[in-house]
């Protein structure tokens, strides 16, 4: 059975992108969404290659949702975020399964927003939800336009209050966002959108 039929709610999959000050504004966001949300959370948060990654450490004491990095050819499951490793991007496919590439880099980076947001936008269609938070550089703007040609939703952190404004800006300008929100509001957001109004 398609990943898209799966979950019952308006939306089957959350994707993060973050850069600069990332770590920060993704515990606050993860920290907000509580314990039982329907979807799998998939993130591109980019890091040093050069060093293993705490990320997931880190965030799991921010947050009450399962915090692990992604692995190659792994299901995804609701209320799990599942990150990028480092140097690897992170690909969503097919009947909810999960790749990692070591493929060319996009905007200078490994892993790349752009490449996560548009594999997801073709998996999950209308059902993807995507958020560019923030970081320097454009990464995530490409692929925001992909899942708003493929109907799904999309939100960035206003750029006005971001730590650092150039990738929601990046995005912001491609006209493809939804929502444009402080950090604080972005938990809520997401929340309300996937949560299944017909409870």
């Amino acid at each position: 059975m398609r990943s898209e039929q799966r979950a019952s709610g308006p939306y089957a999959v959350v994707a993060f992108a973050a850069s600069a000050g990332g770590v920060q504004g993704l515990g606050e966001i993860l920290g907000g969404l509580g314990p039982d949300l329907p979807v799998p959370v998939l993130v591109v948060q980019h890091l040093d290659p050069r060093h293993r990654t705490l990320l997931a450490e880190v965030l799991a004491r921010r947050t009450e949702l399962s915090v692990k990095l992604a692995q190659d050819q792994e299901r995804v499951e609701p209320g799990t975020v599942y990150l990028a490793p480092p140097d690897r991007h992170l690909l969503a496919g097919p009947e909810g399964v999960v790749t990692l590439s070591n493929s060319e880099v996009v905007n200078f980076v490994r892993p790349s927003a752009d490449l996560l947001f548009e594999s997801v936008a073709g998996a999950y269609g209308s059902r993807a939800l995507a958020c560019v938070i923030t970081g320097t550089g454009v990464d995530g703007a490409m692929g925001v336009e992909a899942v708003k040609s493929r109907g799904g939703t999309v939100i960035a952190e206003d750029p006005r209050t971001a730590q650092f404004a150039g990738m929601p800006q990046a995005a912001v300008e491609t006209g493809a966002v939804d929502f444009v929100l402080r950090i604080e509001e972005i938990a809520a957001a997401v929340r309300g959108l996937v949560e299944d109004k017909r409870q």
